[in-house]
């Protein structure tokens, strides 16, 4: 049976993963993957983490299954970081995913199951998985515009009259803060005015939120997230603990339903754990165990945030240095928006051509579509990487 199998494209991240790795140059740039970096290349274990292994370890007697939507303290802790008082807590029903991509996943499962008719739009551009999972589950893509590739901001004129295609039973999907790829993001306003669409079109939106903390703050990050959720009757919300707590390789997220009321939030509790339940049972336990000792204890927590930020400013530094060195470079403001966007990613607005030339004259590797990580860099790197830019005619 396995004969009439056909070969998936190679993706090309995990290619450029490993034509970096191929290269013997020892001035070479890693750009490309998506997890943070510190100064000096490695993606540390954070402090608070480490103390809560410890205490886990020393306290743990069991490693019996969790429930189908795992560990309540996990989802009420989580909750309380990205929704606030938002909404009422019991209009909430929540499950633990294995990361951000697994809450990503059912949360498609769980549009498909209420309206396999229902049209996802999708930023143009966005996460490449976005796009991947929708198209192997069978759900409609509709793009709408995003980025401007000539200001490198949100097109939101474009966006907006893209959503007015929105019928009722429509989702759309919106990135909760730090846009992947562009690290371009809304503000406020313009999250009101998408949420007023939204209400008047009867569209749901699904948000996925999986670098909070990384842009303006942990608040911040989060104002949009739930001026939406107390705004619609109802909304999606993934959530990933990857980057924020730095726990990558302990697969660790959370799927939100956001109901109007207490009543069908039963409804949507049931549907979530039947999802778990069909998909992998039981969710991982013990990064979430992690997240919620953390969360619940006021010293984790506060050691947890104050190295989360340091995490947030070093990017910021990153962003002006090599905004600076820039416009030092080119004598012009046009690559200024590096220090206006957000999060691990920028999208230089580079050819795929230029991007050959970085890789191939500089050893500087990126995304073909120019996508960059700011936490791939450190002071010593900037420059080269601004010489790589201008020289390859961006």
């Amino acid at each position: 049976m396995f004969e009439t199998l056909k070969e998936q494209p190679a993706d090309k991240i995990l290619m450029l993963m490993q034509a970096f790795r191929e290269d013997p140059r020892e001035q070479k740039i890693d750009l490309g993957v998506g997890v943070y970096k510190d100064a000096s290349g490695n993606t540390p274990v954070m402090h608070a983490i480490k103390a809560a292994e410890k205490q886990l370890w020393e306290s743990e007697t069991t490693k019996a299954y969790t429930g189908l939507a795992g560990d309540p303290a996990f989802s009420n802790a989580m909750i309380e970081l990205v929704l606030g008082d938002a909404v009422p807590r019991e209009t909430v029903a929540a499950a633990a995913t294995p990361g951000g991509t697994g809450a990503v996943r059912q949360g498609f499962d769980m549009i498909k199951q209420a309206n396999p008719k229902a049209r996802v739009f999708v930023s143009d551009p966005t996460w490449p998985n976005h796009l991947s999972i929708l198209k192997h589950m069978g759900l409609e893509i509709v793009p709408y515009r995003y980025f401007d590739n000539e200001t490198r901001a949100v097109d939101f004129v474009g966006m907006i009259a893209d959503l007015h295609q929105v019928m009722p039973g429509d989702v759309v999907l919106l990135h909760g803060c730090c846009h992947n790829p562009t690290g371009a993001n809304l503000n406020l306003a313009q999250w009101k005015a998408v949420t007023d669409l939204l209400l008047e079109k009867e569209g749901t939106p699904m948000i996925d939120i999986a670098y909070q903390g990384f842009g303006d703050g942990l608040e911040e990050d989060a104002a949009g997230v739930r001026l939406v959720a107390s705004s619609v009757p109802e909304c999606l919300i993934a959530a990933s603990c990857s980057k924020n707590f730095g726990i990558y390789r302990e697969r660790t997220g959370l799927l939100m339903a956001v109901a109007k009321d207490a009543g069908a939030q039963k409804l949507n509790q049931s549907t979530l754990n039947y999802l778990n339940r069909q998909n992998y049972s039981f969710p991982p336990d013990h990064g979430a165990r992690l997240v919620s000792m953390v969360l619940a204890d006021p010293e984790l927590r506060s050691d947890w945030a104050a190295e989360l930020e340091a995490v947030r400013l070093s990017m910021l530094r990153l962003r002006e240095q090599l905004a600076s060195e820039l416009q030092r470079l080119s004598g012009s403001d046009r690559f200024g928006f590096i220090a206006q966007h957000r999060g691990m990613f920028s999208r230089l607005g580079a050819t795929p051509e230029q991007v050959e030339t970085m890789r191939r004259d500089h050893g500087v590797y990126m995304v073909g579509d120019s996508r960059l990580n700011i936490a791939g860099l450190n002071e010593t790197t900037v420059p080269i990487l601004a010489e790589a830019i201008i020289k390859s005619g961006v």
